[in-house]
């Protein structure tokens, strides 16, 4: 049942409202609406080709200038996220560990029949596929872009078992397309049967959580009926790294010394690059709330955090399993995202259902939680 707005409590937009995943820059035309939105950050997410630079252009426009605590427009709202995401994972062939490039339409051909499944046959169909791109290439380009944004993240990335390449245009869809949006994404194209292979979506993730474990940073990470190999293939890049698990009186023995310890061997350990990211976001999570304990278990050496959005956690068919899983959560690991792609009011809006959806489940009062999803926002993306 709605709640009635003149009796709804007033929404403390004041003490800051950020966005941990959305995608502003897929419509461009609404970018300039920024900041003048009641949310204080955007985590602006990159995705494909068409998109880097455009999120790059926006953060240097709207980008977030400082570590302060109290984030506002007047010194930018936007943190950049760069990555690639799993829909356009066959566009990226794996040159890691190899360096037989080409750029031949053979080349094309036997690239998508190796990642595709099942293995398309219709000439016509890999004609229309762009030239795949080297991920060797791609990865020197992210790095530069974190080089060049302190703050930057690297997102959207994951695996998806269910999506499905869209066909071609249709000459009736080229004509009507809206032209305001950023090329590369479905806009209403017919569904082939290809998906592409999750060995291959697996070597694409793990090369950017590899990237982001050298370059200390946080990751935006899609999951899409595939929990249980997200989950192992994040397991397998901290293999060996996890943490002792102690007991109470350990752990109080050891906080001690520490206390007492004045060198500087904690700070020297937190320079050191390792292979898996510092800090992780399941975005719109929707596994079940069994998981949890893998991804909170106190012998994982990364933080993990789970963000929620009204369009996916809040749909009639996963809202029963999101409401679970939020009250299964730890305070200090709950985010919100709006996983929009248009910036303006309704971004707003959508975020403010979010957040007084948690706050409900949780039992927290409006300002109580407003404020403690902020404070988590800011762990996640801005803890040094």
């Amino acid at each position: 049942m709605a709640s009635n707005p003149e009796t709804m409590e007033v929404f403390p937009w004041e003490l800051g409202v950020f966005d941990a995943h959305c995608h502003p820059t897929d419509t461009m035309s609404l970018v300039s609406s920024i900041p003048y939105m009641k949310a204080r950050g955007l985590t602006v997410m990159a995705t494909r080709g068409q998109d880097q630079e455009l999120v790059a252009k926006v953060a240097d426009t709207y980008g977030v200038k400082s570590l302060a605590k109290n984030i506002n427009v007047s010194h930018g709202c936007i943190v950049p996220c760069f990555g690639w995401h799993p829909w356009f994972s066959h566009q990226m062939f794996d040159d890691t560990e190899r360096t037989d490039m080409e750029t031949s339409e053979a080349f094309k051909f036997r690239h998508y029949k190796s990642v595709l499944i099942p293995e398309p046959e219709d000439v016509s169909f890999l004609k229309s596929l762009p030239q795949p791109r080297s991920l060797a290439a791609f990865l020197e380009q992210t790095k530069s872009y974190l080089d060049k944004y302190s703050l930057a993240l690297i997102g959207e990335i994951g695996l998806d078992k269910s999506f499905r390449l869209p066909g071609d245009w249709s000459s009736d869809l080229k004509e009507s397309r809206d032209s305001t949006l950023t090329p590369g994404g479905r806009e209403g194209r017919h569904l082939t049967p290809y998906r592409v292979k999750m060995d291959h979506q697996r070597a694409i993730l793990k090369a950017q959580l590899k990237l982001a474990g050298q370059m200390k940073r946080p990751v935006s990470v899609h999951g899409v009926q595939a929990h249980g190999v997200v989950f192992d293939t994040l397991q397998e890049t901290w293999k060996g790294y996890e943490k002792e698990v102690l007991s109470k009186k350990k752990r109080k023995k050891i906080a001690s010394i520490q206390e007492d310890d004045n060198s500087t061997s904690g700070h020297i350990l937190k320079k050191i690059s390792k292979p898996f990211p510092p800090r992780i976001c399941l975005h719109s999570y929707s596994g079940p709330p069994e998981t949890l304990k893998q991804y909170f278990h106190p012998s994982i050496p990364a933080d993990i955090y789970l963000s929620f959005s009204a369009v996916i956690n809040l749909s009639t068919s996963a809202s029963a399993k999101a409401i679970q899983v939020i009250k299964a959560m730890p305070d200090d690991r709950i985010l919100v995202e709006s996983d929009l792609h248009t910036a303006g009011d309704d971004m707003d809006s959508k975020l403010e259902v979010m957040c007084r959806k948690i706050c409900e489940v949780r039992g927290w009062n409006l300002e109580e939680g407003v404020a403690r999803l902020g404070r988590n926002w800011h762990d996640f993306v801005l803890a040094g």
